[in-house]
């Protein structure tokens, strides 16, 4: 019973001293313009920033020293930022466990584990049913998932940071590399030839378009390989399509990168329909790990484009 008190009686207190700053903040000759030099007005000026939102401007930390990310956490990470809360599927990712070693695990329904951290600033995803609550505990901004590429996502995590020239600046590096690999693998392998993205978890296969994560921003945005007519038709509308094993051979490029769980029953690989596809007699496959591969942070795309620079030059 305790619990459940809890946490209306805190976010009443949170209403009240909120209503209490507004008022000084309007009436108290502190905040009128011929105080406006006083150090109290000065350090509220230089400590937060007007963030434009996707749902409208959102006041936040400029320099935010204890965030809780419930969406876009690798995107943080990228830029320094301190992370003292963080979403489940961030926290099994293995590039980002030495990251987060200690940070909690929690969710947008866990609003007294979230409380507990004492956020100043909570990422969160649209699709979130509780925003508002989340909105009490905290200055939070809200993302669509897909609604921006890669770049610009990670564009606006700097904005929010107040690091936007490092963004930028990662922005730039990577795509001229990403860009320039391209052309050398495009050198090697054809001009014209193709590469299919193919997930599975030994029960269902999927092919992706170009927006999907699992190197796909990498392979056909950055380094501009191609898709093959099949996949362009199917999934790159939708982001991904579900297949089934038999018709695996109709999506099959001249390379494929394999996406697959290290815990999956891969028992499809001894299939003859599996390795009877060219690319797979040619030793065409470029396997990735999918719990590294989900996200289309720096972080992330940097792994992946290391992988594929060795998969398709043979080199590191």
């Amino acid at each position: 019973m305790k619990n459940k008190l809890f946490i209306p009686l805190i976010l009443s207190l949170m209403f009240a001293i909120s209503a209490c700053g507004n008022k000084a903040t309007n009436n108290s000759p502190a905040a009128s313009p011929q105080n406006s030099s006083t150090p109290a007005a000065t350090t509220e000026a230089s400590s937060t920033i007007n963030y434009a939102s996707e749902t409208g401007p959102v006041q936040v930390p400029a320099s935010p020293k204890r965030i809780v990310a419930l969406t876009n956490a690798p995107n943080v990470l990228s830029l320094g930022g301190t992370l003292v809360g963080v979403d489940e599927w961030t926290n099994k990712n293995p590039l980002f466990k030495d990251k987060l070693k200690g940070v909690p695990v929690v969710s947008e329904n866990e609003l007294e584990k979230i409380i507990e951290q004492k956020p100043d600033l909570i990422i969160a995803g649209s699709e979130s049913k509780n925003i508002e609550k989340l909105k009490q505990i905290a200055p939070t901004v809200v993302y669509t998932w897909g609604k921006l590429d890669y770049l610009a996502q990670q564009l606006e995590i700097g904005k929010l940071l107040n690091k936007e020239k490092d963004a930028q600046k990662w922005n730039d590096d990577f795509k001229k590399r990403a860009a320039d690999l391209g052309k050398e693998v495009k050198a090697k392998i054809g001009e014209q030839a193709t590469v299919s993205v193919i997930e599975t978890d030994s029960k269902d296969f999927y092919v992706f378009g170009n927006n999907w994560a699992r190197g796909t921003e990498v392979l056909y945005q950055a380094m501009g390989l191609n898709m093959p007519e099949k996949v362009k038709k199917d999934a790159l509308g939708p982001g991904y399509y579900a297949l089934s094993q038999e018709v695996i051979p109709n999506y099959a490029g001249d390379y494929i990168v394999l996406s697959r769980s290290t815990a999956a029953n891969n028992s499809f690989m001894k299939t003859d329909t599996w390795n009877n596809i060219p690319a797979v007699k040619n030793k065409h496959v470029i396997e990735i790990d999918t719990e590294a591969a989900t996200y289309s942070d720096p972080t992330t795309l940097e792994y992946l484009l290391n992988i594929f620079k060795e998969g398709f030059l043979g080199k590191k």
